[in-house]
């Protein structure tokens, strides 16, 4: 039985325009500098500085889009980043004022796998085996550690390098391997890593307490049960302290202090400034994201130029249609980036304004409750733009350089019916944690207690939702002996 339905659906589509000045505005200082240039590359309609040609008839002129060689669609995407997530949101906070018209300084030296290999090349195999070991060390991740199981990589050496040879021969390579420095190169695991790291500590009372717990007591030790590894291994609570600090001053990542390849340190630029003038807050934006630009003027005269000739031939038409798209390109571009500019102050200027307190005193009890909405509402645009906005860029304070998604928190109500942050509570909470006997732990249910008494009646599934959000393990992983 046939059935018809009529149904309505309303969607709405951004426009090329929309969508370039969307990727624009999520771009921090560094990353819409690097966008700048690339398509400044790309478009010759496009150039940068001021315009030397102000009062030129030009400058407010429109020229005509109804020509009928000139009639075309192109894809704005063309000239937009495929990349959503800039890799400045990924960076490290590092930054000073002091240091932003620094170079950028490069890591130097040879990668980790050289480095290994190198002292590879010091020992005596045969070629099999050197072969083997190289793999071996190919295999190596960033942190030291070999994570493939063994049998995996038999059937690799059989593929790709044409080695027939047997799981235990291969283990034989690798326990040659892991002599190499640093010490736990190539474990497999944390217990491993640690323990090739204790064989080559001298002989001492503590240090062979330290290999039997690794070795024969691995688990109890990962979970802190101090009273049980002091009844298996008969021994006094001191002498297991003693053996617990040879442990913790071991490295668990032995190749995290090398690069495996040469990398460029990025500092991060804030993209804002707030200042304390005569009791005001003054917030400037950083003229890195205000760069003056024009359309090419030689690029408009050959437009104009093909419209007040008698003859326009196949092969003019085709140029002019080039030269056309990419003028609409470069006055899009242009305009997206004021509208970016006008995004961000206003964006910036209506956080400040509500995080006043803030701002003016630097306590962070002072920072309100403040959502997405909020702002949004205030500056009468998207959700989605403002967190754009908040999400990738930073803004220097008196206080320090914060990334400006820092500043927003739900509330809660206090005891006495007062709205106050989240952030707030996380801040108490973590003190709390900081001040509590390490012997004896407070549990969520105590920590649930003690803020109550501050005058914070939260849940415990809500104390322990701030604990996990602050990294801060649970009570038994607390303890310290």
């Amino acid at each position: 039985m046939l059935k018809q339905q009529l149904n309505l659906k309303l969607s709405q589509k951004l426009s090329p325009q929309q969508i370039q000045l969307m990727k624009l505005i999520q771009l921090p200082t560094v990353a819409f500098e690097q966008r700048l240039r690339n398509e400044l590359e790309e478009n010759p309609a496009l150039e940068s500085g001021k315009d030397e040609y102000e009062d030129d008839e030009f400058k407010n002129e429109e020229y005509d889009n109804d020509s009928e060689v000139i009639e075309t669609e192109f894809d704005v995407d063309d000239y937009l980043s495929d990349d959503e997530i800039p890799s400045y949101k990924l960076k490290a906070n590092n930054y000073s004022k002091d240091s932003e018209d620094n170079q950028i300084p490069y890591a130097s030296g040879i990668s980790f796998t050289q480095y290994l290999k190198n002292q590879l090349h010091t020992i005596n195999l045969n070629e099999e085996d050197m072969l083997i070991a190289e793999f071996l060390i190919g295999s190596v991740d960033s942190s030291g550690y070999l994570r493939r199981k063994l049998i995996d990589i038999v059937d690799d050496l059989a593929f790709t390098q044409n080695i027939f040879t047997s799981e235990n021969h291969v283990l034989s390579v690798l326990n040659i391997v892991q002599t190499l420095d640093p010490a736990g190169v190539c474990s497999r695991d944390l217990q491993e890593c640690l323990s090739l790291q204790l064989e080559r500590k001298t002989s001492s009372k503590e240090v062979d307490l330290a290999k039997q717990i690794v070795n024969e007591a691995f688990n109890m030790f990962s979970k802190k049960h101090y009273e049980k590894l002091i009844t298996k291994f008969s021994v006094s609570e001191e002498e297991l302290k003693s053996a617990i600090e040879v442990i913790e001053h071991l490295n668990p990542k032995p190749g995290a202090s090398y690069s495996s390849n040469t990398r460029i340190v990025e500092h991060v630029i804030p993209d804002f400034t707030i200042r304390i003038k005569n009791g005001e807050l003054e917030l400037t934006l950083n003229g890195r994201n205000a760069p003056e630009m024009h359309v090419s003027h030689e690029y408009a005269n050959m437009l104009k130029a093909y419209k007040e000739s008698n003859n326009k031939s196949k092969s003019q038409k085709e140029a002019v249609l080039f030269i056309k798209q990419k003028l609409d390109s470069a006055k899009w571009f242009i305009d997206a980036i004021k509208q970016r500019q006008h995004t961000l102050i206003s964006t910036m200027t209506a956080i400040m304004n509500y995080q006043k307190d803030y701002f003016l005193s630097g306590d962070e009890t002072d920072i309100k409750p403040m959502i997405l909405k909020d702002i949004a509402e205030k500056i009468d645009m998207d959700i989605s733009t403002v967190s754009r906005v908040a999400n990738s860029k930073y803004v220097d304070t008196p206080y320090g350089t914060f990334l400006i998604k820092e500043f927003f928190s739900e509330s809660m109500k206090n005891d006495q019916g007062i709205d106050v942050s989240t952030r707030e509570i996380k801040n108490i909470l973590e003190s709390v944690v900081d001040k509590e006997n390490k012997k004896k732990p407070y549990t969520d249910a105590k920590l649930t207690e003690l803020l109550k008494e501050k005058g914070y009646p939260i849940a415990r599934r809500t104390v322990a939702k701030y604990r996990e959000q602050l990294d801060i393990p649970v009570a038994r992983l607390r303890k310290e002996i």
